[in-house]
């Protein structure tokens, strides 16, 4: 009797969040017994769950329509090597992961391999960019999205979708105390502790951090024994993260990795806006939210997002519970003398800290990844 071929995944998951949460559905169908070969785009935790590493994403992480452009060549030599990889093996399913717009392109070849595609993690076509679900339907085999009111949106267009829930529910926890974490990652433990998270790319570190980093200048200037610490995400530079903190006049500590333990030991959180808005708010520690952006970007962009914030705490809060300083708004002075209010101002840390509480309610009650992996299992099966 000859043996079932085992089905082949390919996974496209183009920065740091994409690469864990899709590691994790991997995970998760290894957990199920169910036997399957995979490859593509991804980083460390999609290679170390097995997933053979066609091309690492670490250096495609860009952000806003100008930088886009700026590499564009460089995003369509890696889109060809993907699509050029898919032609030849001819996997059983394509599971793109976020990143819409590269992600977008190499499901058109897929479709045209009359290859089926799910799509892990909805862009935010409720945000911005409205029109792009059309061209999702006609890609898409099927949606598995984070948020209950997403599923209306797709419904109302006919795309197949399942809530799956988000995997931060599961993922963003710390196994310590804030005093273990603080030991730990050999911090001071009585001192104020802020956690500096500036993104997971580099352009993001390279525009975020220098402002994080005058912000904690003013910090310590007040507070003498102020202490920080920055978490460096597996996708950044660690080079362009040291000549960044090169001349910093604060006591700060760089740790490879370990943000929930950095989420965890703080008293609060300067976070630029993104998944680590909501991972910091899972974890509960009170935070300001920033984001800098290349200037010709930020004017597209604002004249295209419908919605009044962009970080996702404040999203799912569906108020601004956690103070946004976005762009010429990110001044060093004024974020400083926000998280001066997160630190000491107990009345306010404490109204912070329930709404945040709030939020993780509104999360749902985990097991996204295993609904991930039963959602793949059935359309290659």
């Amino acid at each position: 009797m000859t043996a079932t071929p085992r089905p082949t995944l390919m996974i496209s998951a183009g920065e740091a969040s994409s690469d864990m949460h899709a590691a994790h559905a991997l995970r998760a169908l290894q957990a199920r017994g169910f036997e399957f070969d995979s490859f593509g785009m991804g980083a460390d935790q999609l290679k170390s769950a097995g997933m053979e590493l066609t091309l690492d994403c670490r250096d495609l992480a860009v952000i806003g329509i100008v930088d886009v452009l700026i590499n564009y060549p460089r995003f369509m030599r890696r889109l060809a090597l993907l699509r050029q990889a898919m032609k030849e093996r001819r996997p059983d399913l394509l599971i793109i992961v976020d990143y819409p717009d590269f992600n977008l392109k190499l499901a058109e070849t897929a479709k045209a391999l009359g290859i089926s595609v799910l799509f892990y993690i909805s862009p935010q076509i409720w945000a911005w960019r409205k029109k792009r679900i059309h061209r999702i339907g006609s890609l898409v085999s099927h949606m598995a999205v984070l948020f209950p009111f997403e599923v209306d949106v797709y419904e109302q267009e006919n795309i197949p979708v399942t809530y799956v829930g988000h995997p931060l529910v599961d993922d963003a926890k710390s196994a310590f105390t804030q005093s273990e974490a603080r030991e730990h990652l050999q911090l001071e433990p009585d001192a104020p502790l802020v956690a500096l998270l500036p993104g997971s790319r580099n352009g993001e570190l390279r525009r975020n951090l220098p402002v994080m980093l005058k912000s904690a200048e003013v910090l310590s200037k007040q507070y003498k024994n102020m202490q920080f610490v920055i978490p460096v995400a597996p996708t950044l530079d660690r080079k362009v993260m040291q000549e960044l903190i090169t001349g910093a006049t604060i006591n700060v500590k760089v740790v490879d990795a370990q943000s929930y333990h950095a989420m965890r030991a703080a008293d609060a959180v300067l976070s630029a806006s993104g998944t680590a808005t909501l991972e910091t708010a899972m974890l509960g520690t009170p935070m300001a939210v920033m984001y800098v952006i290349n200037a010709l970007n930020y004017g597209i962009m604002k004249r295209l997002i419908q919605i009044d914030n962009i970080g996702l705490v404040n999203i799912v809060a569906g108020k601004r519970i956690c103070q946004e300083f976005v762009q010429d708004a990110a001044n060093p002075e004024a974020m400083a003398a926000e998280l001066e209010k997160c630190l000491f101002d107990s009345n306010y840390r404490e109204t912070m800290l329930k709404e945040l509480d709030i939020v993780r309610t509104k999360m749902g009650s985990g097991g996204a990844s295993a609904r991930v992996a039963e959602l793949i299992e059935t359309m290659v099966s």
